[in-house]
């Protein structure tokens, strides 16, 4: 009988701790407070953004995350490391440079490959320009300062022996500045890097006639520099035009992030994870471009390790 009672007091104290752990556990979600780095407004990264601060709240019971809008991938990696942000979107480009080990820095990590962006340039129909060559001595839009997209583009203009300070008339405008601009007649082409279909790009190809340029000619010796980029087919109906047939083309792709930095928990990581596939409805509600989002092909995150509580979510589930 004492052996019994012995086991039963043992028993009892598993469970207590047990309780206590799953205590704790609960503690740290309600407690979590959470800012997103989520890019320019009503692009592809903020929709996301907001769809997902919604869908944690619901599902954690956690208070609203703050979604902030920013520049793009650099201004949300500088966040993240400077622990002014908990979550941001990265394109992988962008990421990948930024993954080094600086004093005074927070380490990255990921929660899940997201969805693909697509680089788009955007192009005045009028316009006699067929190839990337044919933007010099036009007024260019390559990107705001701090966004993914000016890093891409500095590398394909590089690549294609083109100087934006001597070749192009240059512009730092963020998507709803190009889209803008182009509207009034102040901008010939932009550059921009972002999920099918972008809706400003949509909203723009309404009211101006516009063309996407394709870069066969280009991709291959910029994939054999930056071997992070892919390339694939902008589909024709992307930005169709009712009198205007759309044309595909090649471009270049490049995968996007969902990103925390080390102060983010193990027990916070997993339930973030979780809830980012719960909500996937949601999600492709707020951009097409969310469909893409695939639990197998989320653990596809190198050269950025995953979050020690996102890789205990993928094991559970077996991925």
């Amino acid at each position: 009988m004492a052996g019994t009672g012995r086991r039963v007091h043992a028993a009892g104290a598993v469970l207590a701790l047990a309780a206590m752990a799953l205590s704790a556990c609960g503690n740290d979600l309600a407690a979590l407070k959470l800012t997103m780095a989520s890019g320019v407004e009503k692009g592809v990264y903020n929709r996301l953004s907001a769809a997902l601060a919604d869908a944690w709240t619901e599902q954690l019971g956690i208070e609203h995350p703050q979604v902030a809008a920013t520049k793009g991938s650099v201004d949300n990696l500088q966040r993240l490391r400077a622990g002014l942000a908990d979550v941001g979107f990265s394109q992988a480009d962008a990421a990948e440079r930024a993954a080094v080990d600086e004093p005074g820095k927070r380490k990255l990590y990921a929660l899940a490959r997201m969805h693909d962006d697509y680089l788009q340039v955007v192009v005045r129909d009028d316009l006699v320009v067929t190839r990337l060559v044919d933007l010099k001595g036009l007024r260019v839009s390559i990107g705001s300062e701090t966004s993914g997209v000016r890093l891409i583009a500095d590398r394909l203009l590089a690549s294609a022996g083109i100087s934006p300070d001597t070749d192009l008339r240059v512009q730092h405008l963020d998507l709803n500045e190009a889209s803008e601009a182009m509207l009034a007649g102040s901008l010939d082409a932009f550059i921009w890097s972002g999920g099918l279909p972008t809706q400003q790009v949509t909203q723009l190809a309404q009211s101006v006639k516009v063309k996407m340029l394709d870069l066969s000619d280009v991709l291959p010796e910029l994939r054999r520099q930056f071997p992070v980029y892919g390339s694939a087919t902008l589909p024709a109906s992307a930005y169709s035009q009712p009198d205007k047939p759309g044309k595909a083309v090649t471009t270049l792709v490049v995968r996007n992030f969902l990103l925390v930095n080390d102060l983010m928990s193990d027990e916070a990581a997993e339930a973030l994870v979780g809830g980012l596939f719960k909500a996937q409805p949601r999600l492709e509600a707020a951009s097409p471009a969310a469909r893409s989002i695939e639990i197998r092909a989320a653990i596809e995150t190198t050269p950025l390790p995953l979050h020690p509580g996102a890789l205990r979510y993928y094991r559970g589930s077996k991925v």
